[in-house]
């Protein structure tokens, strides 16, 4: 084989390997044939005509993330402050990403800086720290809508940082300190209000709970009077039901048993000797006593003539006193 065929199957090669391009997926290629747009290559193996065909680009379909620098904003209240930016975008259409913007990342840092100022422009200070939901979703509507004519997609805005002045931080700072030592001094006080509304109400019920014991127990203890009276009053009434039952007994028994004048004379005497042995120093005999002795000698032959020939002692029975000229029936002399 000689020179020129070896030349002829080294440009073959090359000739085929420049005809096959491999493109990668979530990728691309715009192809351009002498000079204008022929088509897109799609991911995998694409046959170009070499020297004619060739790659404009290969974009990238994946969601991008780009990290803009702070940007000067002024807000409606005069403060300047320095906001950096997070855009996610996506390229939809890869014909009018290359062919209908030149520089699409300058084009939306720019566009981002300038509706972010307009956005801003209209708000306060305190309004913006607040507020970045709704400065998020105003700047993704307007950043969405200006860059889909360039085959662009925004998914998403965030507002990475807010820089308010150092002399605004400083006041910040002051003012968060003072509304939290406020905060801790109003819940301090309504822990101290809490804690002796509580206390007043443990006394308050303690004091009840007192005065109602002292109170059933001086029920209890009037009860307990009460029913110790009752039995007292019911146990006298019992025992004097009873002398009085026994009382009425033994008259009965006697008159059951046919006593004459004679046993009822000697009872009587039996009283008197009772009364006699007492502490008294004047003894007041019945008047009916003086027809007794004729009793009393009667009982002695009654003692004297039963069984066992025992007598009725004398020092028992004494004889009815004299009655004093001028002195009351019953009276007897005076010791």
């Amino acid at each position: 084989m000689d020179f020129w065929t070896y030349l002829l199957l080294l440009f073959f090669l090359i000739i085929l390997f420049r005809s096959i391009r491999i493109i990668r997926q979530s990728t691309v290629g715009i192809v351009e044939r002498l000079g204008r747009f022929h088509g897109k290559a799609e991911q995998g193996i694409n046959i170009i005509v070499p020297f004619v065909d060739r790659f404009r680009a290969i974009v990238d379909l994946r969601e991008q993330v780009v990290d803009f620098p702070p940007q000067p904003v002024i807000t409606k209240d005069n403060v300047t402050m320095q906001i950096d930016t997070v855009v996610y975008y996506q390229v939809t259409d890869a014909f009018r990403y290359i062919y209908e913007i030149a520089n699409p990342l300058a084009a939306i840092e720019n566009l981002t800086a300038t509706t972010l100022r307009n956005i801003v422009g209209e708000m306060e200070l305190d309004q913006t720290l607040t507020s970045r939901d709704i400065v998020n979703s105003k700047l993704r509507q307007v950043l969405d809508d200006a860059t889909d004519k360039w085959g662009i997609k925004v998914n998403r805005v965030e507002l990475k940082n807010i820089l308010p002045p150092t002399d605004i931080q400083q006041a910040m700072e002051k003012q968060m300190r003072a509304e939290r030592e406020k905060r801790e001094a109003v819940l301090r006080a309504e822990g101290q209000k809490t804690a002796a509304i509580l206390t007043a109400e443990g006394e308050k019920q303690a004091t009840i709970l007192r005065a109602e014991a002292a109170r059933e127990s001086a029920i209890r203890q009037a009860e307990g009077v009460r029913e110790s009276t009752i039995l007292k009053a019911d146990g006298e009434a019992t025992a004097i039901l009873k002398v009085q039952q026994a009382f009425a007994d033994s008259l009965r028994m006697i008159r059951e048993a046919g006593a004459d004048d004679k046993v009822l004379a000697l009872k009587s005497l039996e009283a008197i000797k009772d009364v006699a042995n007492g502490q008294a120093t004047k003894i007041i005999m019945p008047a009916d006593l003086a027809g007794l002795g004729g009793v009393l000698a009667a009982l002695r032959e009654a003692y004297g003539g039963a069984p066992g020939g025992a007598a009725l002692p004398a020092a028992h029975v004494a004889a009815p006193a004299p009655v004093a000229p001028g002195a009351p029936a019953g009276m007897g002399a005076p010791e």
